[in-house]
């Protein structure tokens, strides 16, 4: 009876140590970029919504916000920026925004940036207009909230009327 008490003892320990270990093996840890991912899908979801404030409330409400927009010009200030989407955004309508080749690159703790391509299709003005390009974001963690203190919209094929060197407009050659 003892040796069969000990070697019940013995099969409880062993498999106490067994679902230890599964259950050491099974935990995951958190991805430091979820905050950030959450923040950019909020931020292109107002967009695709045509909502300024659903867009805006991923930005930092501060007036050092630093946009360098699509057409080249450049806004500084949340108030401002709100200001020009709420405009823009009265006469835009049936938005479709697809990003591509989304990067998320944590920096530190607390800065991470977001660079993707983009294709967008919309209605404005009852104009259907079409663009693409490159975007980077750079976010900040202020308090509990990831937000963009800067962003910067490049189209993909600059107009002819651009000011780039004409070098800048030739496509490197690929191999």
């Amino acid at each position: 009876m003892k040796k069969f008490a000990l070697i019940l003892a013995l099969i409880f320990i062993a498999s106490s140590f067994a679902v230890a270990q599964k259950g050491a093996k099974g935990t995951v840890k958190p991805d430091p970029s979820k905050g950030v991912r959450d923040a950019f899908d909020r931020l292109t979801e107002g967009i695709k919504q045509v909502d300024a404030n659903k867009l805006m409330s991923v930005y930092d409400n501060n007036e050092r916000t630093l946009f360098f927009n699509n057409n080249g010009s450049v806004t500084m200030g949340w108030t401002q920026m709100k200001e020009n989407r709420t405009s823009s955004f009265a006469k835009t309508k049936n938005v479709t925004l697809e990003p591509t080749g989304v990067r998320i690159e944590m920096l530190s703790p607390t800065s991470a940036y977001v660079s993707f391509k983009w294709k967008q299709t919309q209605e404005f003005d009852g104009k259907l207009e079409s663009a693409s390009g490159r975007t980077t974001l750079i976010f900040k963690l202020i308090g509990k909230d990831w937000k963009v203190v800067h962003s910067h919209v490049s189209p993909d094929n600059a107009p002819p009327t651009r000011p780039v060197f004409d070098s800048e407009r030739e496509k490197p050659a690929t191999k």
